[in-house]
């Protein structure tokens, strides 16, 4: 048996008819770029999340980057964000012109770890980018408390939480604005490159629509940058987007499965929940002390896996300039090299999930 990591034509098949009516009616009507589709979809992913504003961009690293800047971040400040994840959380902060400043994990949950952030603020520090990683929310709570304690703000990158929670709130509600990446792979996926970002703050998304759009498309206000959502993506996404909560109650029900066919698997660490949270298991990351000899097992057998992400960030060749060790970051450290990502889709059958553990099963004896 072939055992895919994801498998979108399988996802596509299922809404063929209305995705092939999206992009004839897009080709139809020649819009490409903006038009009545970015409109409708940037109206009704607001109203998903549960905000009053969505500015529709590229994709979703640009949205960070988007987001820092209408937040006047400048040259030297400092902003804390998670040590694992993956890079555009950082490289944007570098390239708003402020510093990067990484915080560890936490041992379950993979998130930045809140008791940390505190050490790490100095005069310097303008706000916290928490990375609700795979699909499962950080402790917001006391991450908004240091926030308000010191006057930051606080980004939410949502780009693997598609309608994640905490608490009962959903994630994307609780800073000042809050991005999200609608990647092919992503809960919510396009068909190539899309992004968001969303807030109540209607100044700063005034700010930041104008700024994605060259400054003020003929008034030109400001120097901006070119990130537009297409019309072609958006209208995929208004097909997608009814589908959602639908595909995520499946992608909860895989999750259950692997939680109670692994749970008698010594070596085995299945990925836990923190009490008030609404995982979405974008991705499902187990952890192993063998998890290199494991990955080749279950890839002799047909079964794809995936490392998110193979090293902490502070650790890769970008961040050398840092001078960090394993040291400084012994949570995420450990995790890079234990860590391992198993198929989840909707789509994904019974037997395919019983298989995967069968192969998990056979190598752990």
């Amino acid at each position: 048996m072939k055992v895919p990591f994801v498998d979108l034509h399988a996802q596509y098949l299922t809404i063929k008819e209305e995705i092939d009516d999206a992009i004839a009616r897009t080709i139809a009507n020649s819009a490409y770029v903006r038009g009545p589709e970015v409109e409708k979809f940037e109206q009704a992913w607001a109203d998903t999340v549960g905000v009053d504003h969505c500015v529709s961009c590229a994709n979703g690293t640009d949205a960070l980057y988007i987001a820092m800047r209408g937040l006047n971040i400048q040259p030297g400040d400092e902003v804390i964000t998670t040590a694992h994840s993956w890079i555009s959380t950082s490289e944007t902060i570098t390239q708003a012109g402020g510093k990067v400043v990484f915080v560890d994990t936490d041992a379950d949950t993979f998130n930045i770890n809140p008791a940390l952030i505190e050490e790490k603020i100095t005069s310097r520090t303008v706000g916290i980018i928490p990375v609700h990683l795979y699909g499962q929310s950080c402790d917001m709570d006391p991450i908004m408390e240091i926030a308000r304690r010191y006057g930051l703000w606080v980004i939410e990158d949502c780009a693997q939480a598609h309608l994640a929670t905490y608490n009962g709130r959903q994630v994307g509600t609780f800073g000042n604005a809050a991005t999200y990446s609608f990647y092919p792979g992503k809960n919510l996926g396009a068909y190539g490159d899309a992004g968001s970002l969303v807030t109540n703050d209607s100044q700063l998304a005034d700010w930041c629509a104008t700024f994605a759009r060259h400054g003020g498309k003929g008034d030109h206000v400001m120097e901006g940058i070119n990130s537009r959502l297409d019309g072609l993506q958006a209208a995929i996404l208004n097909v997608k987007l009814p589908h959602l909560k639908l595909w995520t109650d499946a992608r909860r029900c895989v999750a259950a499965r692997y939680d109670a066919l692994l749970a008698d698997i010594d070596g085995i660490v299945t990925p836990p929940v923190a009490l008030g949270r609404g995982h979405v298991y974008h991705l499902y990351v187990l952890r192993s002390d063998h998890r290199d000899a494991l990955r080749k097992h279950l890839g002799e057998h047909g079964i794809a896996t995936v490392l998110n992400y193979p090293k902490a960030l502070p650790f890769y060749p970008a961040y050398s300039y840092l001078n960090h060790s394993p040291e400084d970051f012994p949570v995420a450290h450990t995790h890079q090299s234990t860590i391992l990502s198993l198929p989840i889709y909707p789509e994904i059958t019974e037997e395919m999930i019983q298989y995967v553990v069968e192969k998990i099963r056979d190598f752990d004896s």
